[in-house]
């Protein structure tokens, strides 16, 4: 069972793997996410997650 998408972190007095699931919705699903930001949401999640020693897994948005 241990492969590298089954990572299991461990502090000093705890162990847990941690798998988030963000959905980001606009006010009354009015389209103000053009490409230009969300490749730039893209950049700024990818940092985030090297902060906290995480994987973005997917990013997508329409």
């Amino acid at each position: 069972m241990s492969s590298e998408k089954t990572q299991v972190r461990r502090g000093r007095h705890v162990v847990f793997n941690l798998h988030v699931h963000l959905v980001f919705v606009t006010k009354y699903r009015r389209e103000v996410f053009t490409k230009e930001i969300l490749d730039e949401l893209k950049i700024i999640f990818h940092g985030v997650c090297l902060d906290f020693e995480s994987e973005l897994v997917e990013f997508d948005g329409e």
